[in-house]
């Protein structure tokens, strides 16, 4: 009897994990599609259309690839050391400063037009993803690998006051009011209209950032040595350095392409806001570190995902509830996908213990 019994009970545990998966698969589903469907349904029945909703989800595609690309950098780093960098923010926030001073610095104004714009900031931008990602090389340096043996409090106390020491960096840098800056793009003027939704410049800027710099990313990643290095050093950094991983220099890499892609979208961050203040980059580092979680923390596309999400939350939020409303509904979001799926969207990729 107790032999038999093992079979139907193997059985009915096996029954209830697949419930559990298809619960937890269409439910986050659900959740994923409860404002879009809603919206979509009233606009529908009010306007006739859903234009309204398509420029809510391209506005929310364009804002959501700026949290991308700083979520790329939370995700990088702590799928490597286990670390939350709450300095990040601020790193994005001083490329937005970087890039304002050296566009300014070069002359760049409302006047400037054609190719001499198109140089100027594409120049604005190696110099902003340089400069940040040198920074942020340099905290790494300083402030986390003296601490990398210790608890795992002290960096992370020590990442908050390198927050805190940067935020009054940009205090001096410009001031503590919000600094209006050239609009250089012309950001809200239409470029074209698909289907009733206005495609403007700072919409095709966003994009045309964002989606090279993630496909580099992901090629460099899965396809260079040094790429490989970094997926060996964060599956376990002993046996990489057995294998002749110089981990360090590995560490330093991967906080070098976190601040580049903060860097980034701090220009892009500029150039679509047209205001920028060293406040910025608390916000934007609790949002887009809700992406990287959101999306599988660890996991690159998971921070894209998460990071464009979240974007579309947000616009749908804003324009049709209030914008006082749109933190509470985000992480509200997020609070139903962890319970659906603890781990991320697509899945955490960190270090196995043991």
């Amino acid at each position: 009897m107790e032999a038999a019994s093992v079979p139907a009970r193997t059985t009915r545990t096996a029954s209830l994990d697949a419930a559990r998966r298809l619960v937890s698969h269409y439910g986050l589903i659900a959740v994923l599609m409860i404002l879009p469907v809603a919206y979509g349904i009233h606009d529908l029945r009010v306007d006739g259309d859903l234009s309204r909703l398509g420029e809510n989800l391209k506005d929310g595609v364009s804002n959501g690839a700026i949290w991308a690309l700083v979520a790329i950098g939370y995700t990088l780093v702590y799928g490597i050391i286990e670390l939350i960098n709450f300095a990040h923010g601020e790193v994005f926030m001083l490329g937005s400063f970087v890039s304002f001073s050296f566009w300014s610095a070069l002359g760049l104004t409302l006047a400037s037009k054609g190719a001499g714009l198109l140089f100027g900031l594409l120049l604005t931008l190696i110099v902003a993803m340089v400069a940040c990602g040198g920074l942020n090389v340099m905290i790494e340096r300083v402030a986390y690998r003296p601490l990398r043996n210790a608890p795992k409090l002290a960096p992370l106390i020590t990442a908050v006051g390198f927050s805190f020491i940067l935020q009054n960096v940009g205090l001096e840098w410009l001031g503590g009011s919000q600094r209006g800056v050239d609009d250089l793009i012309k950001a809200q003027n239409d470029l074209f209209t698909i289907g009733g939704v206005h495609i403007t410049h700072a919409d095709v800027l966003a994009v045309a950032v964002t989606v090279p710099l993630v496909a580099l990313l992901a090629w460099f990643v899965t396809r260079t040595r040094l790429g490989k290095a970094m997926r060996a050093t964060a599956q376990d950094p002993e046996a990489a350095r057995l294998m002749g991983v110089n981990v360090d220099t590995t560490i330093s890499l991967t906080f070098l392409i976190g601040g580049m892609m903060a860097g980034a979208a701090g220009l892009i961050y500029a150039l679509y806001q047209t205001t920028i203040w060293f406040f910025q980059g608390f916000q934007a580092g609790l949002i887009a570190f809700t992406a990287a979680v959101m999306g599988g923390i660890g996991n690159i596309q998971g921070a894209v995902l998460g990071g464009l999400i979240i974007g579309c939350i947000q616009q749908i939020s804003d324009n049709r509830i209030g914008g006082e409303w749109t933190p509470a509904i985000v992480f509200a979001y997020l609070v139903l996908i962890m319970v659906f799926k603890p781990q991320g969207l697509l899945g955490e990729e960190t270090r196995e213990a043991g």
